[in-house]
């Protein structure tokens, strides 16, 4: 196996991806054909593009063009960037860093890391651009329509503790909601639900069953239509908040899923779904700190 001597740079925030060229019969003439043919979800016309770009580079660093034949048992670098990507016109904030780990603040429709249609416009690449720190890592994960606190890990040999954190679930975290106010709903009030994978594939439904997910809700204010409600997860599912508001019948503001899909333009930023993580808390696995951190962002009624 011929083994990489070559580091590849972070390229305006994006890291480049690294790809094994595996043995193939019949052997393909050439590193676009291989990358054509195991990446077939990616069009023939944007990986010519990568490769026309000076996008796409061999073990030892040198850029590959279209033509460049395929030796099996190495390895090849290549960048990803979008010809046409929609800009999200909200910044965020950091709100906290030291040498371990940043806290900052995303916006409404930032998704967190890139994937599928969004490679610049995510709050990895754009916090890897302003620190210029390659190892940048989200520590857990928000909703593209969630805005609020997010950590991320600045350094590979301590982020395994950081990760330990939430998944011992010793990090206390806070949301705000505003949903429709039903004076007959009592609060505060814990709701135990048992969640499932829904019908689209990536939303999640409640079922028959035993409980696996919790949230602590309570309400802190409220006009004659509107509500603002602070929650407290006691697990982490997938949707989790929007889920058990739905299901007491006072879904989340400006939900595109719950109690029914319905789908708005990728750049219609008119109404944001009204849920913010506003408070993280937990000891620090390093220093032993306490650290209590809030979103400077607000939800009003």
């Amino acid at each position: 196996m011929q083994l990489s001597d070559f580091t590849p740079p972070m390229l305006n925030g994006v890291s480049a991806s690294k790809v094994f060229l595996k043995p193939l019969k019949p052997q393909p003439d050439s590193v676009y054909a291989y990358l054509c043919s195991e990446f077939a979800h990616i069009g023939s016309e944007e990986w010519a593009q990568r490769f026309a770009d000076g996008l796409v580079y061999d073990a030892q660093g040198k850029q590959l063009h279209i033509h460049s034949p395929f030796h099996a048992n190495s390895h090849v670098f290549y960048y990803r960037f979008l010809a046409h990507e929609i800009h999200v016109p909200f910044e965020h904030r950091i709100l906290f860093e030291n040498d371990h780990f940043i806290a900052a603040d995303k916006p409404h429709f930032l998704t967190i890391s890139p994937t599928g249609q969004y490679v610049q416009e995510t709050l990895l690449v754009r916090l890897k651009k302003q620190t210029g720190n390659e190892q940048l890592t989200p520590i857990h994960r928000l909703d593209r329509e969630t805005a609020g606190v997010v950590l991320f890990s600045k350094r590979a040999e301590t982020r395994g503790a950081y990760q330990q954190m939430f998944a011992e679930r010793t990090v206390q975290k806070t949301y705000h909601a505003i949903a429709p106010f039903q004076p007959e709903l009592i609060f505060p009030q814990t709701v135990r639900l048992r969640m499932e994978k829904g019908n689209p594939f990536y939303t999640m439904t409640s079922v028959c069953g035993e409980a696996n997910s919790e949230t602590h809700i309570q309400l802190l204010e409220h006009n004659s239509n509107w509500a603002k409600y602070l929650l407290k997860p006691h697990t982490g599912k997938q949707h989790q908040l929007r889920v058990h508001l739905s299901h007491l019948g006072i879904p989340i503001q400006n939900d595109p899923f719950y109690p029914q899909v319905n789908h708005k333009a990728d750049d219609d930023f008119a109404a944001p779904l009204q849920l913010l993580a506003k408070h993280i808390a937990f000891q620090d696995p390093i220093s032993k700190q306490h650290f209590s951190i809030n979103s400077e962002f607000d939800l009003t009624l």
